[in-house]
């Protein structure tokens, strides 16, 4: 199945409870939900309509290390650009690396804003160009860089919907 990542949004009002807890926020089955089908589900059928909105759902599937490396610091000890926040993580491998938790994380409605302009400034040609060296002689740069890009764009609705509504949002990698 792979790692993905999932963005819930949240109202200023559970701020508190989702920074002492992020998976207060976060669906029981966040796949469930982003693939329109009912927590738990062993085989269904669905039309790939999210269970949520994309007002209060992301679901950046496994695009997330593109996005994640694009905002990351360029070098050791350089600081990262605002839009790292909400990529950064990794989920933490056990069991001789067979299963992992998932690498969760609230960000507050303060944070969410400036995250949102940070993405603004971020071009296409800026994924192009983060895109390079990803992998060296491959035929389908094309198709994952406009993968990649697209889930960018639908990363930079949803943050700035989340930050003009005065929201916060916690993902979950896993």
């Amino acid at each position: 199945m792979g790692i993905r990542y999932y963005a819930y949004a949240f109202d200023n009002d559970q701020t508190e409870e989702a920074l002492a807890d992020p998976l207060t926020v976060i669906g029981s089955d966040p796949l469930a939900d982003a693939l329109g089908l009912e927590p738990g589900f062993t085989q269904g059928v669905t039309d790939f309509r999210q269970s949520l909105t994309g007002r209060d759902l992301l679901y950046l599937d496994k695009a997330w290390p593109y996005l994640q490396r694009l905002t990351a610091p360029p070098s050791s000890g350089a600081g990262a650009r605002a839009a790292y926040r909400i990529f950064e993580g990794r989920v933490t491998y056990t069991d001789d690396s067979f299963t992992w938790r998932p690498w969760v994380r609230a960000l507050p409605p303060r944070e969410v804003a400036l995250i949102a302009l940070d993405l603004e400034s971020i071009s296409d040609h800026d994924m192009e160009a983060g895109m390079d060296g990803v992998c060296s002689s491959c035929e389908a740069l094309g198709s994952e860089l406009a993968y990649a890009t697209q889930l960018l764009h639908r990363a930079r609705d949803f943050v700035h919907a989340v930050a003009s509504e005065g929201r916060g949002f916690a993902y979950v990698i896993g």
